[in-house]
């Protein structure tokens, strides 16, 4: 994985400021050095600007970039961040057609597919990525964004120039692009944060390249294309056969989401969708003699402090236990401290360049520079509840029925520090329901479905859509902010393809939640994996970090120049710190709402003063 940024401006000549221009892009390769430690390179002429830091996982010697292709006096370049699957397929293509290649990478066949094809190249490739292309034979730049989202895109466009970056702090690198926030900002912090509209980069003018998506970028203006979307249709195929393709589908995302010239490991919670990743790869990699690398994780002390509860049924580490010695793989439990959890929830705003999951995301952050010690790719489980209705609202009847998002039904919990005057201003509410139903218009429907039928259609779409989308967001920045590749092999378009249409009696037979998954895993895991109740990733359970929280929020409340203290009602955020925790209620989705909340004020109050956030009068 890496890094990519630069800039695009048709009516204008870089070169004649090129010391100005260049330093421009190492002010961005420097911004994004998190993403790719490995290497760097910039590209200047005169309407474009190109850098990349690299993180390198194939072709480890020639795949440096910028990469450029000169052909008589025209020349073509490529930044590129992600992996490409289907490689080979494509090369021995391109091959047969003529060209020839000098390098061994993924980067130089996605260029000369473009040269072959033209824009429309991206519909054959399988993989995760965000793409910029260079055409100066055009003179337009080029923006993709892979179908899932794995990959991010920012792009902004001051003036008449496009300027893009994987994280949005290589935007601000450029002048005239600077941290603004407005009511529609704030209200995707506050009212329906740490996820995000698709699209919508929360900063004034910045945006995010939509997934299945591409931008031309002409002397004309810019021009999205969509090349990909979900398509509604009967499902035709038996139970039988569909539990084979699944199998077939899973399977081969997994052996493809493996090609890398270092070595690979897996996250494994002991859950059905960690451990199928977890049993495939093994039993791959024990083909050639190797031995699969697996980390667990988990929080000093649950062990003792540990209560089940509805959203978190049982502990990990038995479950593990048992799949590692099923794998026989070489596995290392990983535990985050107190200490560490709190003090990385400020990494984590720098990692997302907005408030993020909290706890959530400092935890991963922390887990995942521990996995970068001893790998640089890493397969997770990510992305299986969203796409086979693995969550409390495909079952429960109240997440069911809810004309909301089912992940955050009651807004309480996120109004109960805020100010009565800073929320008669955002209109929670209001922009939620206008959010929420702005999605739901855009489901493909399916003609003759029964209401139930047509719900849970809303539902997974929701779910691929703003629910997925979060976790991928999650598992990008908090990865690659240790310079750790984490795949999702569950992400792979085909299986989203092929599930969509799949009808819920198949998806959860007999009753039976992700039973669809199950089924296509028998044989491949024990039955005690296969069917164990889905328990989402660990929280910490020791009090000791509630109240690190409560000290951090009072020491906000405490100092004058804290930025967030404009949206906070005192008064009522000192009762809140004093009142006994709900830890069984949601703040997001499956998150706990005390410590979450706590969390998330720290992060934004960190947010708004590091970026110096300006946020506009009158709001």
């Amino acid at each position: 994985m890496c890094g990519i940024s630069g800039f695009f401006q048709a009516k204008q000549d870089y070169l004649k400021k090129r010391s100005f221009y260049e330093g421009i892009l190492e002010s961005m390769n420097l911004a994004l050095k998190r993403r790719g430690p490995d290497d760097q390179g910039t590209f200047l002429s005169s309407h474009f600007g190109l850098s990349h830091v690299r993180l390198s996982i194939v072709d480890l010697v020639t795949g440096h970039q910028p990469m450029l292709k000169k052909s008589d006096s025209h020349t073509w370049g490529i930044v590129y961040n992600g992996e490409l699957y289907n490689t080979e397929e494509l090369r021995k293509e391109l091959i047969s057609l003529g060209y020839s290649f000098d390098t061994t990478s993924d980067t130089e066949v996605i260029l000369c597919a473009y040269l072959e094809y033209g824009p429309d190249f991206v519909k054959q490739l399988n993989g995760i990525f965000a793409i910029a292309i260079m055409d100066q034979v055009n003179d337009r730049l080029l923006l993709y964004r892979d179908r899932a989202g794995v990959k991010p895109l920012f792009y902004s466009s001051p003036g008449e120039t496009v300027v893009f970056s994987s994280e949005i702090k290589g935007l601000f690198c450029f002048p005239g692009i600077s941290p603004v926030l407005d009511r529609d900002g704030l209200n995707q912090v506050f009212s329906i944060g740490p996820a995000r509209t698709s699209g919508n980069g929360v900063f004034r003018g910045v945006k995010e390249v939509l997934p299945g998506h591409y931008l031309i970028c002409s002397p004309e203006g810019i021009r999205q294309e969509c090349y990909w979307k979900l398509e509604s249709h009967p499902h035709e195929d038996s139970y039988e056969e569909t539990v084979e393709k699944t199998m077939f589908l899973v399977e081969d995302s997994i052996r493809r989401q493996m090609v890398s010239d270092v070595p690979i490991c897996t996250f494994l919670s002991g859950g059905i969708d960690s451990s199928l990743v977890s049993s495939i790869c093994a039993r791959e990699l024990k083909k050639k003699n190797r031995q699969l690398t697996t980390f667990s994780f988990d929080f000093v002390g649950n062990q003792q402090n540990f209560r089940a509860s509805a959203f978190q049924p049982s502990q990990d580490r038995p479950f593990v236990e048992q799949m590692v010695s099923y794998l026989d793989s070489d596995h290392h439990f990983l535990e985050c401290g107190t200490q560490d959890q709190a003090a990385l929830l400020k990494d984590s705003v720098m990692a997302h360049d907005l408030p993020a999951m909290a706890d959530v995301d400092s935890s991963m952050l922390y887990f995942c520079s521990q996995v970068r010690s001893f790998c640089k790719v890493a397969l997770t489980g990510e992305c299986a509840d969203e796409i086979f209705g693995g969550y409390p609202w495909f079952h429960k009847e109240e997440c069911f029925l809810a004309n909301t998002f089912p992940w955050t039904m009651d807004l309480k919990a996120r109004q109960v520090l805020l100010s009565h005057d800073f929320l008669r201003e955002l209109r929670m509410e209001e922009y939620v329901k206008q959010t929420y139903e702005a999605s739901l218009a855009q489901v493909p429907s399916l003609a003759g479905e029964s209401p139930t039928e047509a719900r849970r259609r809303q539902i997974s779409w929701l779910n691929l859509k703003w629910f997925m989308q979060t976790l991928l967001n999650r598992m990008d920045r908090t990865s690659m902010y240790s310079g750790l590749e984490a795949r999702v092999p569950f992400a792979d378009h085909r299986i989203i393809e092929y599930v969509w249409n799949v009808p819920w009696e198949m998806k959860a037979k007999n009753g039976v939640v992700k039973n669809l998954l199950r089924q296509a895993g028998v044989g491949k895991l024990p039955r005690e994996i296969l069917f164990r109740r889905k328990s989402p990733y660990p929280k910490t359970y020791d009090r000791g970090y509630e109240a690190l929280l409560a000290k951090k929020v009072r020491e906000i409340l405490e100092d004058s120049s804290s930025p967030v203290l404009r949206f906070l009602d005192k008064e009522k955020t000192e009762k809140f710190l004093t009142s006994p925790s709900d830890y069984g209620k949601p703040w997001y989705g499956q998150l706990m709402a005390a410590p979450q909340m706590m969390a998330y004020v720290i992060q934004i109050d960190h947010w708004l003063r590091t970026y110096k956030v300006e946020v506009l009068s009158g709001i």
